[in-house]
C-alpha cells in the first residue's frame, strides 16, 4: 500500500512538473509576433500565387483578343515576366524575413522577462538590432503599400470590363446598338495604339467576358489585392510589436541602470558608516 501511494505521489509530481514546464514554455511565446507571422505568410502567399497566375491569364487574354501580333505586345510580355520574377523574390524574401522577425520576438520576450527578474541585462547592440528591424519593416511597409495600390489597378480595369458586360446582358438596359459598346484597352496604355484589333465590341466583348482567362484573372487579382492588404496589416502589426519591444528594452535597461546606481550608492553609504563606526570605536579605546 505504501509503495502504491509513493508511486501515485511521484506520478502527481511528474505531471505537475510537466504542467509547469508547459506553462513556462507557453509564457515565452510571443503571440503577437506569431499572429503577425501567420498573417504575413497568408498575405504573401495569396499575393504571390494569385498574382503570378493572374498575370499569365492576362497575357493570354490580350494575345487572343486584343493584340494578335506578337510584336505589338512584346514589351508587355517582358514587363509581365519581370513582374513574375519580382513576385518570386518577394515570396522568398518575406518568408525568411517573417521567420527572422518571429525569432527576434522570441529573443525580446525572453530578454524582457530575464531583465525583470534581474538575471539578464540587455545590451545596446540588442536594442540597436530591434531599432534596425523597426526601420527596415517601416520601409517594407511603404513598399508594400505601393504594391497594394498598384495591384488595385488591374482590379479596376477588369471591374470596368466586367461591369460593361453585365450592362450588356442586363434585361433592364435599353441598348439599341450593342456593337457600339466597346472596351478599348489601348487607352489604358497596356498595348500601343497601333495594336490590332486593340478593342472588343458587342458580341465579341461578351464572349471575352465568358472566357476562363477573364473570369479566373479577375478573381485572382481580387484575391491578390486582399493578400497585399493582409501583408500591409501584418507589417503594421510588426511595427507596433517592434516599437513596443524597443520601448520595453529601453525602459528595462534604464531601470536596471538605476538599480545598479542605487545599489552602488547604498554600498558606499554602508561602507562609509562602517568606517565611521570603526573610527569611533578606536577613539573610545
Amino acid at each position: 500500500m505504501e509503495s502504491n501511494a509513493e508511486e501515485t505521489q511521484d506520478e502527481g509530481q511528474e505531471s505537475k512538473g510537466c504542467f509547469e514546464c508547459c506553462i513556462k514554455c507557453l509564457g515565452g511565446v510571443p503571440y503577437a509576433s506569431l499572429v503577425a507571422t501567420i498573417l504575413c505568410f497568408i498575405g504573401v502567399a495569396l499575393f504571390c500565387g494569385c498574382g503570378h497566375v493572374a498575370l499569365t491569364g492576362t497575357l493570354t487574354m490580350l494575345e487572343n483578343h486584343f493584340s494578335r501580333v506578337s510584336s505589338d505586345h512584346a514589351t508587355l510580355t517582358v514587363v509581365i515576366q519581370i513582374f513574375q520574377y519580382i513576385i518570386y523574390g518577394i515570396g522568398s524574401f518575406f518568408f525568411v524575413y517573417a521567420i527572422v522577425l518571429l525569432a527576434e520576438g522570441f529573443y525580446t520576450t525572453s530578454a524582457i522577462k530575464k531583465e525583470l527578474q534581474s538575471d539578464f541585462k540587455t545590451t545596446v547592440c540588442g536594442r540597436c538590432i530591434t531599432a534596425f528591424f523597426m526601420f527596415l519593416t517601416y520601409i517594407l511597409f511603404l513598399a508594400f503599400l505601393a504594391i497594394f495600390g498598384f495591384t488595385a489597378i488591374p482590379v479596376f480595369l477588369f471591374f470596368n470590363m466586367w461591369n460593361t458586360c453585365a450592362t450588356m446582358k442586363s434585361p433592364y438596359a435599353n441598348i439599341t446598338s450593342p456593337d457600339s459598346i466597346c472596351v478599348d484597352v489601348r487607352q489604358y496604355g497596356v498595348i500601343p495604339y497601333n495594336a490590332t484589333p486593340g478593342k472588343a465590341c458587342g458580341a465579341t466583348l461578351g464572349e471575352i467576358c465568358n472566357t476562363s482567362e477573364f473570369y479566373l484573372s479577375y478573381h485572382l487579382y481580387i484575391v491578390a489585392l486582399a493578400g497585399a492588404g493582409a501583408t500591409v496589416i501584418a507589417l503594421i502589426h510588426y511595427l507596433m510589436i517592434l516599437g513596443a519591444n524597443w520601448a520595453y528594452l529601453k525602459s528595462a535597461a534604464s531601470t536596471h541602470d538605476y538599480q545598479d546606481i542605487k545599489t552602488k550608492d547604498d554600498q558606499d553609504l554602508e561602507a562609509e558608516a562602517r568606517s565611521k563606526e570603526g573610527q569611533n570605536s578606536s577613539s573610545y579605546s
